[in-house]
């Protein structure tokens, strides 16, 4: 009998995976499947399995938001390009009711955007009462390619870092549960990745000169990561730094942040707002 793909979970990825005091990015293997003892046919099993957990979970939370339930959930996946921002939420996210997930690409700012705070087209998108919202990449542009591409002056790219604290508790006040991942992936496969997308005619879409233009300053990213985490991470709103070279891995990975994240919410189904007997008598007498 074939094994059930729990038993290839050794021990909870999430303590692992999460950024704590002292935390070195350089120092944490691209490669590495935390927690998790198994190859790809057994991470494409849990996948599967977890798909339905996270689905009902969803549900659960999106039904008790109909009776005033405020809380949600925001999943803010940053990465440098080809890392599998994508493939999570195809593989992941897109496993629950696609009207419970706000799902937004945060790409170059407008000019009607760079009109008003950082922070003022990040706010538009907050997931509602209910939802799983995510992010593809975020406010955490304004201080990773800012910084790199020294798109705003040092202070203001200092004050940025505590303005993201501020806002991040605003989300958490208001009964969201921030879960922030950053897929970490190696240089090596990076190109690989990128050669790929340049052999396979059906790739030609996904790959942009620019990309190799941001790869040339690949060490100045990796420095940029390194102040985000050492400003940005809170007990309230985490990083996870999540091996990205095996994609299987980084998606069973982030798909367990999220039923973790769900399951503490110790959910259940919302009780009728009517006479059960009643309604049933009604339907009945139709």
């Amino acid at each position: 009998m074939a094994k059930s793909s729990e038993t290839f979970w050794t021990e909870d990825p999430a303590e692992g995976l999460r950024v704590m005091p002292g935390f070195q990015l350089s120092d944490r293997a691209t490669d590495a499947t935390p927690g998790f003892q198994g190859r790809k046919a057994e991470a494409t099993a849990a996948l599967a399995e977890g798909a339905t957990i996270l689905s009902g979970l969803q549900e659960k939370l999106f039904a008790n938001s109909r009776s005033g339930d405020n809380r949600k959930i925001l999943l803010v996946l940053q990465a440098m390009d080809t890392a599998g921002k994508g493939g999570i939420v195809r593989h992941v996210v897109s496993a629950v009711d696609p009207q419970g997930v706000d799902h937004y690409a945060f790409k170059a700012p407008t000019d009607e955007e760079r009109a008003h705070d950082f922070l003022w087209r990040v706010r538009r998108h907050v997931p509602g009462a209910g939802m799983i919202g995510v992010f593809d990449r975020s406010h955490y542009e304004d201080v990773l390619i800012a910084r790199v591409r020294h798109l705003a002056p040092p202070d203001e790219i200092e004050a940025r870092y505590g303005a993201i604290n501020a806002f991040e508790q605003e989300l958490i006040d208001d009964d969201t549960t921030v879960i922030k991942v950053m897929l970490h992936l190696s240089f090596d496969v990076q190109k690989d990745r990128l050669a790929e997308r340049l052999d396979r005619p059906e790739k030609y879409w996904k790959y942009n000169p620019g990309d190799v233009d941001e790869r040339m300053l690949w060490p100045a990213y990796q420095d940029a990561y390194q102040v985000v985490f050492d400003r940005t991470q809170t007990e309230a709103a985490p990083w996870y730094v999540v091996p990205a070279d095996k994609k299987w891995y980084a998606r069973i990975a982030v798909q367990h942040l999220l039923i973790d994240a769900l399951s503490r919410m110790n959910l259940d189904w919302p009780a009728a707002t009517f006479d059960v007997a009643v309604e049933k008598a009604r339907l009945a007498a139709t």
